[in-house]
């Protein structure tokens, strides 16, 4: 159950890596890391449309800087190496290697000298004396991956809901009650409560009647660039950079364009938070720090988002020195509250799998139930028999093509957005031809958008261009394909011309104020009384 849409919170702002964590390593998180190799490379596997491997660069600007400062962070201390050099660098990525053995399906890491990476990129500040080099994992579309994942359980059991837009407005006697689009209500007797709501889990806990205080979030922001020349030095590489102040960030190429991040803020308010003003700024000037041969301006800015990290409440000295591990404390039945609410704190996107199973197991246990089914060799919705090679491709396309009414390109786009839900997709019977095109973005055809509308618990326009889709982040949405979505939205949902109006303003409302993304609104028609 969620207040909103699923995945339209946290879960659709992270830096949108699948990464062990190389970062843990210096506040002496080593379990955390080891579980979340091992998850990133189950991920690379189960979900291998959205998940994909990423060569990672570290520019190294010291040989020996930051050994005794990470010696004393791991000892106790209260802050945070402010550089990092070559020596600490090669430790940490031995480590990052060995505990990425298992399951292992990336190569190791190497070290490469100065020559070799200035003139690989000669952008690349002069000041570096070397350059780490590994791999880590990216994915292309985690709001979609949370659909998916929501979906393969109701598939698997019948007996199971999923809803979306539900608000509590009730917690009494043990029956919780929810308000759902249309005037429908929910209402549900649950034997355990798992409350998965992120930066929001304290005022959940608050409004069933056991308030906490277990979350001290910090907010996490991203700014997304059209800047072609970066993105061809890039050649599908992320760096992986210390700022000035020491400070890591990131930069690589995310659906043609740069995404950067990210900064790391204590918030308060999830409902509020955006990338700020100060926060843009920051990252533009940690970017012509690092790459000085290239111009870097606010007019490059096609999409930013921010979202708040549920980490635990903590005291320490700095947001960066807060554990990112996780875990689940239980409020345990009492009074009027006849059930116990597990709480999900902290955790991250790749560890949620394995977070998922500690938490079911023991969910079960209290239940008196035993498990029945692994996840851990899972596949994901669109990833199950996903073709990973060219050759597979090949054959998969082959097949589907002389099967379904779709042509081979069609197919190949659908497969590259959705995985193997490709072949539903094409199978979909719409009023729209799958040559019906979006006037800006002609990749996407009217039927897929029909098929989303009708069979993907889609309520709002927002759902569809910012979650279902990529349509929104890839920063090449126009008002006029936004009027031609709303317009499929609008026949698939049963939406009146008003309806469709408001529901067309409310995301440009939406993305401009949160996204930095400017549509001009359309001017809602009048109602004869």
């Amino acid at each position: 159950v969620d207040k909103a849409d699923f995945g339209s919170g946290t879960s659709a702002a992270p830096s949108r890596l699948i990464h062990g964590g190389l970062k843990y390593l210096e506040t002496g998180e080593f379990g955390l890391v080891a579980q979340s190799t091992l998850e990133r490379n189950l991920l690379l596997k189960n979900a291998p449309h959205f998940v994909h491997p990423l060569p990672t660069i570290i520019p190294i600007f010291s040989w020996s800087n930051g050994i005794w400062a990470a010696l004393r962070t791991l000892l106790g201390a209260k802050s945070a190496p402010r550089s990092r050099g070559a020596l600490l660098i090669k430790i940490g990525l031995a480590i990052y290697d060995y505990f990425g053995s298992r399951n292992q399906v990336m190569p190791r890491h190497r070290m490469i000298s100065r020559r070799e990476a200035l003139g690989d990129m000669p952008a690349l500040t002069k000041a570096i004396v070397a350059v780490g080099s590994y791999y880590d994992a990216k994915v292309s579309h985690p709001e979609r991956l949370v659909f998916e994942l929501i979906a393969d359980g109701l598939a698997a059991n019948p007996a199971s809901a999923a809803a979306n837009y539900a608000a509590l407005t009730s917690s009494a006697d043990g029956l919780l009650t929810f308000a759902q689009p249309r005037g429908q209500t929910l209402a549900v007797r649950p034997k355990v409560v798992v409350n998965a709501a992120g930066p929001w889990i304290d005022h959940v806990n608050a409004a069933l009647g056991a308030p906490s205080k277990l979350i001290g979030g910090t907010k996490g922001s991203h700014i997304i660039l059209k800047h072609d020349e970066l993105v061809r030095s890039l050649a599908g590489r992320m760096i992986y950079f210390e700022a000035d102040d020491g400070r890591i960030c990131l930069v690589y190429e995310y659906l043609g364009h740069a995404l950067v991040g990210s900064s790391d803020i204590k918030a308060d308010n999830p409902d509020t938070v955006r990338c700020e003003d100060d926060e843009i700024d920051y990252f533009l000037e940690s970017l012509r720090s690092l790459l000085p041969g290239f111009a870097f301006a606010r007019d490059q800015i096609v999409y930013a988002y921010s979202g708040v990290r549920p980490l635990p409440s903590s005291d320490a000295a700095t947001p960066g020195l807060i554990s990112r591990d996780h875990s689940a404390p239980v409020a345990e039945a009492e009074g009027a509250r006849p059930f116990p609410i597990v709480s999900l704190v902290g955790g991250k996107w790749t560890t949620f799998r394995g977070f998922a199973e500690e938490v079911a197991d023991a969910v079960l246990k209290r239940l008196q139930r035993s498990r029945k089914v692994t996840t851990r060799s899972l596949p994901i919705g669109g990833g199950k028999g996903f073709p990973e090679s060219a050759a597979a491709r090949a054959r998969w396309l082959a097949e589907a093509a002389s099967a379904l009414p779709a042509d081979r390109g069609r197919l190949d786009r659908l497969l590259s957005r959705y995985g193997t839900t490709a072949r539903r997709i094409a199978q979909h019977e719409s009023a729209w031809s799958a040559e019906d095109r979006l006037p800006n973005l002609r990749d996407y055809d009217l039927a897929e958008i029909d098929y989303i509308a009708r069979n993907e618990s889609v309520e709002h326009l927002a759902d569809i261009v910012m979650r279902r889709t990529t349509l929104a982040i890839g920063g090449g949405l126009t008002l006029g394909d936004l009027h031609r979505i709303a317009d499929v939205a609008a026949r698939a949902l049963g939406w009146d011309s008003p309806r469709m109006t408001r529901e067309i303003n409310q995301v440009v409302s939406e993305l401009g104020r949160r996204n930095h993304m400017r549509l001009e609104p359309v001017r809602e028609p009048s109602v004869a009384s």
